[in-house]
């Protein structure tokens, strides 16, 4: 950046850059108290001094809003990128990426997250910590699972994961209440469903913990160690309505299939405390059933009417 910049304009508010071989920004960036959009797309910026000292501690700390670092040469998101608590905007789309960290939830300001384009293999549950995330787009990575944390992103409006490798999503998903568009083309769950997964039996700690629940067996925490307490605090319901069981750290992984908008059919990950819950309850196995229809056209009802776009081709 070219030096004396504040000192010819001390009010900037937008600074473009794009497309110059830019491969450092200088000190000159940190005496801009109004900037509040930086865009400085597809340069070669992502090494060793690309970005100045003490960037969390200048003004242009609180005021910048708009962060677009596209198209450069990032392996990983600076870390003084996420002390700019104002930013509103963040894209680091075509870089270099292999992860996202978990501190990305100090950004909690943030509305739209622009991470396309990368290597990135994993979503950390911090990112479901910004209450004001409204656009999140992660195509074009290699990511393989959505977790299921996800769900508490309760400003989302529009999810782009196309072009990665999931096999299914979590039923949490559906909780994305204020979800528009749902962008899932290019993954295997579009051309390839997952149909069977391992159960590993469970423990005997897990198998007696399931007796007390499901017995109503009283206890009080001066019958038990602390550990055992909180462990039975744990239990997880059997979502087969026909169940009625429960279950800690064992459980059958299987995929229901759900409509949405009346026309898709999505595979979502559901887990049951036994095999025997699987079927019919379940579609994984039996995906022609009246009673997995039946569920389907349940859940479609609750979630067709609110979701506008389901890109899956």
């Amino acid at each position: 950046l070219p030096a004396g910049l504040s000192q010819w304009f001390p009010a900037l508010e937008v600074l473009d850059v794009s497309g110059t071989g830019l491969a450092e920004m200088g000190t000159e960036l940190l005496s801009l108290p109004c900037l509040h959009t930086l865009l400085a797309k597809n340069n070669r910026l992502g090494g060793p001094g690309s970005l100045p000292k003490g960037l969390e501690q200048a003004p242009l700390a609180r005021s910048l809003r708009v962060l677009n670092l596209s198209g450069n040469r990032f392996s990983e998101v600076p870390p003084a990128l996420l002390q700019l608590r104002g930013l509103r905007s963040l894209s680091l789309g075509g870089n270099r990426l292999h992860g996202i960290p978990p501190d990305i939830q100090e950004l909690q300001s943030l509305e739209f997250l622009y991470l396309g384009g990368n290597f990135i293999t994993a979503i950390p549950p911090e990112l479901a910590k910004l209450p004001s995330l409204r656009y999140l787009v992660l195509c074009d990575n290699k990511i393989q699972s959505i977790p299921p944390q996800l769900a508490q992103l309760h400003s989302l409006r529009s999810l782009s994961l196309h072009n990665n490798l999931l096999t299914y999503l979590p039923r949490e998903i559906l909780n994305l209440v204020h979800l528009e568009e749902l962008s899932l083309r290019g993954n295997p769950l579009v051309v390839r469903f997952v149909r069977d997964l391992t159960y590993n039996p469970p423990s005997l700690q897990e198998l007696a913990g399931r007796t007390v629940k499901t017995r109503n067996v009283p206890y009080a925490p001066s019958d038990l160690p602390e550990s055992l307490v909180r462990y039975l605090s744990l239990a997880s319901n059997c979502p087969n309505p026909k169940c009625g069981g429960v279950y800690f750290d064992s459980c059958v992984r299987q995929i229901k299939f759900v409509d949405f908008c009346g026309k898709y059919r999505l595979p979502l990950m559901h887990y049951l405390c036994s095999p025997e819950c699987s079927s019919p309850y379940s579609s994984a196995s039996q995906s022609s059933t009246s009673q997995s229809e039946s569920d389907s056209e349940d859940e479609a009802s609750v979630a067709a009417h609110r979701m506008q776009k389901v890109l899956l081709g």
